[in-house]
């Protein structure tokens, strides 16, 4: 590598841009590296993924970065919030806690040349080699942790699969691990939001954007370049995500290589779901704790949006505690963490936090409903009454309701197929 890499000491970090990285076929992707200014040998937080290192959080979602500042004032809370970005840490929240922070614009996005190709396994193999590459600098101490959200998180149980040698814990936070069932083809009916996610999320971060793409908060320089392709150059630069997708209707070796193997997954984590993403995450969170490998394994579920506890003083406490535990051998008081920890929402909206052992949990009473037809509710024993119920594919569906005493507990509505969990 002859690039001279720019650093520079800012808000109480030493900063390293663009750091090159060398994959097995010549493809170098970039990487920044926030680090403390003391010299010594720490711990590295790492994600690698599509969403593009340099694009400020409020740049690329500014109404979910309104909503998360103005309700949670902890959030924006000692930090200038300079570095924030999507659904990855806030180095000024961590940096000055002994940790390097790395993130790494994955093949063919942002600061990175190549083939877009989100959740391939190539793609899958850079991050392999990217914790690697991480763990033999000079100022690592060898040890390697993973945290992010949705992407961020999907991608760690596809790596931790396969066993990079320097991964030492991941926290999950909201990650689909099954991509067939979880994200592509719920009961077997194909998922259109992964067409949306591509066209909206990917492709504008895409590298070779250039100047027709965004510009850096922090640096003032262009987050997908720095040349700019053509739209020719850019389409033959990147897959047909939703097509290849969709052409891949049953379950088989297409999806095998794009899930997690959890069997393989021994490293130590923290499973961190959400009860309103049943619909992409929470069955890949449950699933990834009953499944994988690890003797040491935490489960946690929460509510509220899809990405703020992961930015609130709630989840940032977590994450340190188990990252300090296991990434700096600290007495964070993980060691007394139950298996698992749940937020039970209840009918006011309220969320009272519970500890319980195992999952599922062992006095679960399971219980059948069934639908009636006749008067669109759910009740623990079967219709008399044949009866057909129809709706509009695009419509608002048809929900049945179950009634305990005279108040509305649940709901189930046949077109999302959803059951939301009332305390």
């Amino acid at each position: 590598m002859t690039d001279q890499i720019k650093s520079e000491i800012r808000d109480g970090m030493l900063i390293e841009w663009d750091v090159p990285i060398m994959m097995d076929d010549g493809v170098v992707l970039r990487a920044d590296v926030y680090r403390p200014i003391e010299e010594g040998k720490y711990p590295v937080i790492m994600n690698h993924g599509t969403y593009g290192k340099w694009l400020h959080l409020e740049d690329a979602y500014p109404l979910q970065w309104k909503s998360m500042v103005e309700n949670h004032p902890d959030v924006p809370a000692g930090s200038t919030n300079k570095y924030q970005t999507w659904e990855a840490v806030d180095p000024e929240k961590w940096v000055p806690d002994g940790y390097i922070c790395v993130r790494v614009d994955s093949r063919g996005s942002g600061r990175s040349p190549g083939y877009l190709h989100p959740w391939s396994p190539r793609e899958i193999k850079d991050y392999h080699d990217c914790i690697e590459w991480a763990a033999i600098q000079s100022w690592c101490n060898n040890k390697v942790g993973l945290c992010g959200i949705s992407y961020y998180a999907m991608n760690q149980w596809q790596v931790a699969g396969l066993q990079p040698p320097h991964l030492t814990a991941m926290c999950a936070w909201e990650g689909a691990a099954d991509f067939y069932r979880d994200m592509s083809f719920h009961g077997g009916l194909y998922n259109t939001w992964l067409d949306s996610w591509f066209e909206n999320s990917a492709m504008p971060r895409q590298h070779g954007l250039g100047s027709n793409g965004y510009r850096s908060r922090v640096n003032g320089d262009l987050v997908s370049g720095p040349e700019t392709l053509s739209e020719e150059e850019l389409g033959s630069n990147r897959s047909d995500f939703a097509g290849e997708f969709f052409s891949h209707p049953m379950e088989g070796e297409f999806w095998k290589e794009r899930s997690g193997n959890l069997s393989k997954i021994e490293v130590p984590f923290f499973s961190a779901g959400n009860w309103g993403g049943h619909g992409l995450h929470l069955r890949g969170n449950v699933e990834g704790f009953m499944r994988a490998s690890s003797k040491e394994k935490w489960l946690e579920i929460h509510g509220l949006e899809h990405w703020t506890h992961f930015y609130t003083d709630y989840g940032v406490n977590l994450q340190k505690k188990f990252f300090g535990h296991f990434l700096k051998g600290e007495d964070t008081g993980w060691k007394d963490q139950p298996p698992v920890q749940l937020q039970v929402r209840h009918v006011d909206e309220t969320f009272v936090e519970r500890a319980e052992n195992e999952w599922p949990l062992a006095r679960t009473q399971w219980t059948k409903f069934y639908l009636h037809p006749e008067d669109h509710s759910l009740r623990p024993e079967p219709s008399s009454v044949a009866e057909n119920v129809t709706y509009e594919a695009l419509g608002d569906g048809v929900t049945f309701l179950y009634q305990n005493g005279k108040s509305i507990c649940k709901r189930f509505t046949t077109r999302k197929a959803s059951i939301y969990p009332f305390d």
